[in-house]
């Protein structure tokens, strides 16, 4: 029996850097209690948001732990352990269970293009691992890895995957999801412009970091879409599209950074090679999220 533990917004921080680019983890729990405290349905560190990717093994061990000490136990904690090895994504997998963490979030990660069934093999080997649920997460934007539906439905097969998460940006895919796989399986979208039309469809949540800029919006959207104001929804989305739109094609930590700055709250740093948006971009920013948010 499908248990959902997730649902709504899913809100992802940004992992904040000092000026030397250490982790800014004083900062980053500021920036986890901001979520919280703007009504999160749930805080998912170490997504793309986080720059995963970035950091060090003792470095996403020490995120994990400072985002469920923050939290502690006020929402539901999904921590990204994605790692190019098997290995890795299983240790990371276990040390978040350890923590406290409801579920674990698995990007297949690949240098070399991985099959199908190696794709099966690195999800069933961490479930036999962990006794928490997995959400396998589909981005070939930042992954190069495309899970096809088929392959979504074969790893529903092994029962600790409960949760997929859809960032492809194709809203067939999640009508697919919703159609064929019912009520098996909690689906929720990763791509902010479609974040109107996956709730149509029948997303869960939204995993978003679109959550640290304009949670109000965000948390409006989904009460609309639970109540089943459809023309609300849709004024609210139109809202703030522009802004999704522009966070994703300028880069989720770039623009979170930037954005947390231009609405007096701090961002930290970034760590090379990503860079601060332009002082151009800066501007556009400023222009989307004032207008989303007057």
């Amino acid at each position: 029996m499908k248990t959902t533990i997730f649902k709504g917004i899913i809100a992802y921080p940004i992992t904040p850097f000092t000026k030397e680019e250490k982790v800014d983890l004083p900062l980053f729990k500021t920036l986890v209690e901001r979520l919280v405290v703007h009504q999160a349905n749930a805080i998912a560190p170490l997504g793309s948001t986080g720059v995963l990717p970035y950091l060090s093994d003792d470095e996403k061990e020490a995120v994990v732990k400072a985002t469920i000490e923050q939290v502690n136990g006020r929402v539901p904690v999904l921590v990204g352990v994605s790692n190019l090895t098997t290995a890795k994504t299983v240790q990371h997998a276990q040390h978040a269970e350890r923590l406290g963490a409801q579920a674990v979030m698995i990007i297949p990660m690949s240098y070399w293009k991985l099959t199908d069934d190696e794709i099966y093999e690195h999800y069933q080997t961490v479930a036999n691992n962990i006794s928490i649920p997995i959400m396998a997460y589909n981005n070939p934007a930042t992954s190069g890895v495309d899970m096809s539906p088929q392959l979504l439905e074969r790893l529903l097969t092994i029962p600790a995957v409960t949760m997929i998460k859809e960032s492809t940006g194709d809203i067939q895919r999640m009508h697919y999801l919703k159609k064929v796989l019912g009520e098996k399986v909690d689906f929720f979208n990763g791509s902010n412009p479609l974040a109107l039309g996956a709730f149509v469809a029948g997303a869960t949540g939204w995993c978003t970091a679109a959550h640290n800029l304009i949670p109000q919006l965000n948390i409006n959207l989904y009460q609309c879409i639970k109540n089943g104001k459809l023309e609300e929804a849709q004024r609210i989305f139109y809202q703030q599209v522009d802004l999704l739109k522009f966070i994703v094609e300028k880069g989720l930590p770039r623009s979170v950074q930037a954005g947390l700055e231009l609405l007096g709250e701090k961002g930290g740093h970034l760590r090379s090679p990503l860079k601060p948006l332009s002082q151009k971009d800066k501007e556009q920013l400023k222009q989307l999220l004032f207008a989303a948010i007057s």
